[in-house]
């Protein structure tokens, strides 16, 4: 049985009294399955309303763990909209640290959330002027920033952004919520402020910085904007439009590394068989369109003119790609496959594929694999054509 958070209802003043944080505290590590029974208990020494309180916020804080890590979720105050749209802290520090680069000193967040990034650009030693028009947001981004002791340089403004006066800043940053009450908004105009507005935000500043959708159509990047796409543990996370940076350019950086592939307006690679390595680059540089970057320093060529898969007869170390040494090279069969599989031993199976139709999960069950030995599977096209390639991940 799931109780009802009462943050949304209730605020978060009483978690904010000392009894408040000893009760979350206490909840730390409660197994959220049990919430019934915890709830019994702790009503026997704690009001209803403040025991339901911490249960909602004891449950955000574990949902936030992985964007944020334990150490600073467990300090922090969440609402649901929160935990949700924040910034993972890893891509809040790369984008703090590129502020502080720029020498920025000043910056309005303007749609701040619970205050993720805020937190990350006053970690880097610069003033935020935090703004959001959801009081109980704004209440979430001020406790927050005293939990973490940043209170001095995070200054909070319950207040439509429309109506921030950002000339005495030395940039903006603005993160439009990109969700309705249908789930994700994927046209640009429909975030909450527009794009449209943010761009225009945005060029009032010396230095700006646009959060967006990674599907964003490279066609709705206005001319002077750099735009960058950025990935963290292989999962592309958000593009970001900079303005005051480099006009027009392209780049996909992947974190944690820190690795930036840039843009050379390269053409298309040339279609080639299929060679001893298949690289797959990162979703962030292909979101990019940089795949013939990537190509150009591996070497190689595409499986396909549609298919973001590149080949080489060389193994190249790259930040950009995981790379796979290719056994097979086979039409789609699926007798045949499951033939292979049986006769090589192959219990663990990683299915990946990219202009397929074949759905992984209902091969796996078609296979049945069993044995003590592993394989990639790749299901993709080869010069027009359904195929599908056997072999082993590698590492340069």
């Amino acid at each position: 049985m799931r109780l009802v958070s009462a943050p949304n209802q209730t605020g978060l003043a009483p978690l904010l009294t000392d009894e408040g944080r000893r009760l979350l505290d206490e909840l730390r590590d409660h197994d959220p399955a049990q919430e019934l029974a915890t709830a019994t208990r702790l009503r026997r020494e704690h009001p209803a309303e403040l025991v339901s309180a911490a249960l909602g916020q004891a449950r955000l804080r574990q949902r936030a763990v992985a964007k944020f890590g334990a150490e600073d979720a467990y300090r922090m105050y969440f609402t649901p909209h929160g935990v949700e749209q924040s910034t993972r802290a890893e891509v809040a520090a790369y984008r703090a640290r590129r502020f502080a680069a720029l020498g920025v000193r000043r910056l309005a967040d303007l749609c701040c959330g619970i205050g993720g990034d805020a937190i990350a650009l006053a970690r880097a030693g610069i003033f935020v002027l935090a703004v959001d028009r959801d009081p109980l947001t704004c209440e979430a981004v001020r406790a927050n920033a005293e939990a973490l002791g940043l209170s001095e340089l995070i200054e909070v403004r319950c207040a439509d952004v429309a109506d921030i006066d950002t000339s005495g800043y030395d940039a903006v940053f603005v993160d439009p919520a990109r969700r309705g009450g249908r789930g994700r908004i994927f046209d640009p105009e429909a975030y909450s402020p527009p794009l449209s507005w943010a761009v225009e935000a945005a060029r009032k500043a010396p230095y700006a910085a646009l959060k967006i959708a990674p599907g964003v159509p490279h066609e709705a990047v206005p001319d002077e904007a750099e735009a960058e796409w950025i990935s963290d543990g292989g999962d592309v996370k958000e593009a970001v439009l900079w303005f005051g940076t480099e006009p027009g350019a392209r780049r996909a950086t992947l974190l944690p590394g820190g690795a930036s592939l840039t843009g050379r307006g390269l053409p298309d690679p040339a279609v080639r068989p299929v060679g001893r390595y298949l690289y797959e680059p990162d979703g962030a540089v292909i979101r990019a369109h940089l795949v013939a970057e990537a190509a150009e320093e591996l070497a190689g060529g595409l499986i396909d003119g549609t298919i973001a898969y590149v080949t080489s007869d060389e193994l190249r170390a790259t930040a950009y790609a995981a790379a796979y040494e290719i056994t097979d090279v086979l039409p789609f069969n699926l007798k045949k496959l499951k033939a292979l599989v049986r006769e090589r031993g192959i219990g663990v199976v990683v299915i990946k594929k990219r202009g397929s139709a074949v759905e992984p999960e209902d091969l796996r069950k078609k296979l049945k694999p069993a044995g003590p030995n592993s394989c990639v599977i790749v299901l993709t096209r080869v010069a027009g054509a359904p195929a599908m390639l056997l072999g082993q991940p590698v590492r340069a």
